[in-house]
């Protein structure tokens, strides 16, 4: 076999560790992204947090002609300079109001609540009782004794401070400040809504003695109540509903609050956006530390060399994720303005590649950027996701547009004479949107609504109000 020599010319991408960073640092989500920075502030001596400043903001147009940048450039400094905005409300910083830190006791969130329909004297009754309360909503001592105290502290009668337990007895959740689980239970019951057939017949099982309730069979229940065994199934099943801890579902809804990377506001007859300070880290490196491992030149250790290079892809790499999420914001934000203005129907089609386009960067940047990134809107707080909308085939809207007019065209109409797909169908049509009937019925199952025959025999077979 004959050796031979030839030339070949290609290009091949190498990923330095610099850009596998940046990288990554794209697609954290901010509570991520802020124990990242914990974790390299705490091994690597060389970086310091910055800490936010009172300055003038930088406020950002959603609609300038943006420049493109490449990944391996580092932004200009005053991507920093946006700790707060204007709202055009006066001097009031809405900025910190966003997620801003509450209590998490269930107790403080209930009188939160109650703050807006209680005078001050019945709220520190209210208070009175949930300092009185164990972990599961029950009365931590007996309800004579907790009464006699409440009378001597708060100087009110008897009949106020049971007025205000009764109150939260069954308030929402229902069944707070109950003396035991059979009268927390019966106050849930209470509070169902509607009419529930086995509603009475649960209130006299949960007047049979614990032990028997809990292990009779059906058949002995029925016995010793006098019903029919099939009636006294669906009252256990009723039962079985409630929630005999009433406190612990304060605790489950008490999630922290979804803290968003970037908001945005009109002012001035336009949108504008900004990052939010509280989710967006920066980290520099001093320079004195700078100048001083300048100095040592060749004598720097390799450990103290590879920390100051890792300092230093930290910085540009933040610095990159910022701008490049602040910048795709402003094309979603231009793009969707019809969205924030008017709703959901508004909703333009968007897709990655427009995005990427517009500023310079290829799909999948963008899909990072977006994926886990949060916007506040004067409508809410949303994915970026969410702005991402399909055009539908034959149309020039979005799909999602068509499906919010469908939910509206349903919502609307005659209770004796719903809307067919194919009627729906008709009715957009007159708008220009030419859809076929199966994509109407594609849109409503989607939204949870029941065909038209169903909603003439029960009108109440609507819906989901989902997304």
């Amino acid at each position: 076999m004959k050796a031979t020599l030839s030339a070949q010319l290609g290009q091949q991408l190498h990923l330095t560790p610099a850009l596998l960073q940046s990288i990554r640092l794209l697609q954290l989500t901010g509570l991520e992204l802020e124990l990242e920075v914990a974790q390299a502030l705490e091994s690597n001596p060389l970086l310091e947090r910055v800490e936010e400043v009172e300055e003038a903001p930088r406020q950002v147009s959603a609609d300038p002609v943006l420049d493109t940048a490449a990944m391996d450039e580092l932004p200009e400094a005053q991507i920093w300079d946006v700790p707060a905005a204007s709202w055009g409300d006066g001097d009031i910083d809405r900025m910190a109001t966003i997620a801003a830190g509450g209590s998490t006791d269930p107790s403080w969130q209930l009188l939160q609540e109650l703050a807006l329909e209680l005078t001050p004297s019945q709220l520190a009754v209210a208070g009175f009782w949930l300092q009185h309360i164990d972990d599961a909503g029950y009365l931590d001592d007996t309800l004579d004794k907790l009464t006699a105290q409440g009378c001597a502290e708060l100087g009110c009668s008897r009949g106020e401070l049971e007025w205000i337990r009764q109150r939260l007895l069954h308030g929402d959740p229902a069944g707070m400040c109950a003396v035991d689980a059979r009268e927390a239970l019966r106050a849930q019951l209470d509070a169902l809504p509607g009419t529930i057939s086995a509603r009475p017949l649960a209130r006299q099982l949960l007047a049979l003695e614990r032990e028997v309730l809990l292990t009779a069979c059906t058949d002995t229940l029925a016995a010793a109540v006098g019903r029919d065994p099939a009636d006294v199934a669906e009252a256990r099943a009723l039962l079985r509903q409630l929630c005999a801890h009433p406190a612990q579902s304060l605790v489950a809804d008490s999630d922290p609050a979804i803290v968003p990377d970037v908001v945005c506001w009109h002012a001035d007859g336009s949108w504008r956006v900004a990052l939010n300070p509280r989710s967006s880290q920066r980290v520099v490196v001093p320079a004195h530390y700078e100048s001083a491992l300048a100095s040592c030149g060749e004598e720097l250790s390799a450990g103290m060399r590879e920390q100051l290079n890792q300092a230093r892809w930290l910085c540009r790499g933040l610095a990159i994720r910022h701008e490049t999420l602040l910048r795709t914001t402003q094309v979603i934000v231009s793009h969707q303005a019809g969205f924030l203005s008017r709703g959901e129907e508004a909703m333009a089609p968007l897709t990655l590649k427009q995005v990427a386009e517009a500023i310079g960067m290829h799909e999948s940047t963008i899909s990072r950027i977006t994926t886990g990134k949060y916007l506040q809107t004067p409508r809410g707080t949303f994915e970026l996701k969410r702005f991402f909308a399909v055009k539908l085939e034959g149309a020039s809207v979005s799909g999602a547009a068509v499906k919010a007019m469908v939910r509206r065209l349903i919502d609307n109409e005659p209770a004796a004479r719903p809307l067919s797909d194919e009627a729906i169908a008709g009715l957009l049509a007159r708008q220009g949107i030419q859809i076929a009937r199966r994509t109407v019925a594609k849109y409503r199952e989607q939204l949870d609504i029941a065909p038209a025959r169903e909603r003439r025999s029960n009108p109440n077979a609507s819906l989901a109000r989902a997304s």
